[in-house]
């Protein structure tokens, strides 16, 4: 069942693409729309794909076209009044958890890859987008993820090799993902 489900969120990604975000009144709410997903979601509203999940208690990455989605909390209402005020030195800290990380690179066209991510990221379609895939134990998806070397990222994909402390950041070019190679570099992982 799940399969299908992802399938068919596949399919409806494919065939309409990303879609342009209209909000309800207040900015705290939306209604989502054929092809939206999560990812697309979070990324219009500068916030993480787990942070949607939360505040809407899902279990899983399976939107449906009407759903009405809280984009924000209470909580982080309060939080950017208060960044609002402080002083513009202080307005870029953001907590984060440092995690040291064997990390690989990955292209979207290998043979039998669909180029989609497990939350939905078409790789073929935006292969600017800067996404790693990440064992979810140890990094939720939907995470923002400073990696050394390549920038700021988002956790939007997992693997069967990627265990533990391991990453992979995707690569459009085949030729530049070797020269990536293998690394070992300390992340940040952004709460």
């Amino acid at each position: 069942m799940k399969k299908i489900l992802i399938y068919l969120t596949v399919a409806v990604f494919l065939s309409f693409g990303f879609s342009n975000v209209t909000f309800a009144a207040g900015n705290s709410t939306y209604t989502v729309k054929s092809g939206d997903t999560l990812w697309a979601i979070a990324k219009k509203n500068k916030v993480t794909v787990q942070q949607l999940k939360s505040w809407n208690k899902l279990s899983s990455n399976t939107i449906k076209p009407k759903q009405v989605l809280k984009i924000s909390s209470a909580a982080a209402k309060t939080s950017t009044a208060v960044k609002a005020s402080k002083p513009k030195a202080t307005q870029k800290t953001r907590a984060y958890k440092e995690i040291t990380v064997k990390a690989t690179a990955y292209t979207a066209s290998c043979k039998g890859c669909s180029g989609i991510t497990y939350t939905g990221i078409n790789l073929k379609k935006n292969p600017n987008a800067k996404v790693i895939s990440v064992d979810p134990k140890v990094i939720p998806l939907g995470s923002k993820v400073y990696v050394p070397g390549y920038g700021e990222a988002i956790a939007g994909d997992k693997g069967s090799a990627v265990k533990g402390n391991k990453i992979d950041v995707f690569i459009p070019n085949k030729q530049k993902a070797l020269q990536w190679g293998s690394k070992t570099v300390t992340i940040k992982v952004y709460k």
